[in-house]
This record gives structure tokens, sequence and C-alpha cells, in this order.
């Protein structure tokens, strides 16, 4: 069924449109990691270079390649979003694009664009979504107004300070003409939060889900959005 888009009146949905992302809960094995997690490894990956995508566990991913679980969740926004391949879609934050790339391999015809900070992840990026791909920063969008029929943002803003999250949001709302959906770290109980100051890199807030729907309210966000919650 085709998901109706929210009015500024109706505000935003909760919706977890990344329930079909292969997820496996953190074991005792993987709690070694979070003790390497220091400040210093934290200031290195926040430069978002080949340490946080090529590196090690202790600063990014420990590896980001192409492996193909991003291409259900491309799926799961077609369907829930009701897509044909005639919208134009933009991915704030793409890293390398495989996001964009499933979506080009699932819906012929598709436009899409990517943006992100990293220059060495767009130069890193697959070959297919490159000459789609820019760098620049989620709080200044080089896009007119009503640009994209579906603007995506998943664990990006939250690596903004308040002020310029709020701004990064409000660019969503500014570019999206349709169907926007936000992803944030987040927790909704004192483990959660716990679990979420150690694991996490380079995130420079880190609020409840209450936080962030009062937030969400406050800049007018007409999306669905949903939470990355460490457990």
């Amino acid at each position: 069924m085709r998901a109706s888009t929210p009015t500024a009146d109706e505000g935003f949905r909760e919706v977890n449109l990344l329930d079909v992302y292969p997820r496996m809960k953190r074991n005792l094995a993987e709690r070694a990691e979070w003790k390497a997690r220091t400040p210093e490894n934290r200031l290195i990956a926040k430069q978002f270079g080949l340490e946080y995508f090529d590196g090690t566990r202790a600063q990014g991913y420990g590896g980001y390649r192409y492996d193909g679980r991003w291409k259900a969740v491309a799926r799961r926004m077609i369907d829930h979003d009701g897509l044909t391949g005639a919208e134009s879609i933009l991915d704030i934050g793409c890293a390398k694009g495989f996001f964009l790339h499933d979506f080009r391999e699932l819906l012929p015809g598709v436009r899409v664009a990517g943006i992100d900070v990293s220059r060495y992840a767009l130069d890193h990026a697959m070959e297919d979504v490159k000459p789609f791909l820019q760098q620049g920063n989620a709080t200044h969008l080089p896009f007119p107004d009503r640009s994209f029929d579906v603007v995506i943002s998943i664990n990006v803003v939250h690596n903004l300070p308040d002020a310029l999250c709020r701004q990064a949001i409000r660019e969503m709302e500014r570019v999206g003409r349709r169907h926007k959906y936000l992803q944030v770290d987040s927790f909704r109980n004192e483990q959660e939060r716990i679990n979420l100051e150690q694991w996490q890199l380079t995130a420079e807030l880190i609020y409840s889900t209450d936080h962030w729907k009062q937030l969400l309210a406050e800049e007018g966000y007409t999306g669905d959005v949903y939470w990355t919650i460490t457990e």
C-alpha cells in the first residue's frame, strides 16, 4: 500500500524502514571493542577518512565494503513509498554510494543524488554512482527547493551540534517534496543510553527518543523517522 505523505499539520511518523537490515545484538566478545573507542580514536573517526571507513573497528567500520545488505532496505522503501522509478532520490551522507547503487538496480530510470562530507568515501565510491555524488554538508544542501521526491538521511544529523542538526533537518524539509526518512542514534532507557555513549564514535548528540521527537516537532519535520538503538 502506498504511504501518504505527512503535512506540516500532521507532523512526522515513527516508521522503522531499516527493520529488514541485518543486525546482530552486541555480544560479550565485542564489548572489548568499546574500550578501544577512546577520545583519541573518536577524534580520528570524526575526520571521516580512510581510518573511519577502512581502518580498524576502534576508529570506524573496520572495512566499509559492498555486500548487498542495503538492497533489502531499498526494496522496503520502494514498497513503503510506492516508488515507480520516475522519482528522484537524495541520500544525505551517501558515503560510498551503496544505497543509491541498490536503488538504481531495483528502480531502472530513477534519478539519484548523494552528498557526503568525506572526500575519501566519494573517491572510493561505486563507479556506477560516482557521477551523481558530490562533497558537501547536510546543513547547506546545494539543491533548489523541492528538488527531490525522496530525501534520506540515515545516522548523519546526530553527528552535528544541536543548532546545526536542526539546520540540517530544515534543509531536508526544504529540498524534499514528497517522502523523507530520517534515522538517528538514540535511546529509550538508561542502559541504552550507557550503551550508546560507550559504542558511538562520531555522535555529537546523545538524545533520548522523546528529546528527538520534541526537536523534530519544533523544526517542523514531516517525514518518517526511526531510531538506531545500541543494545
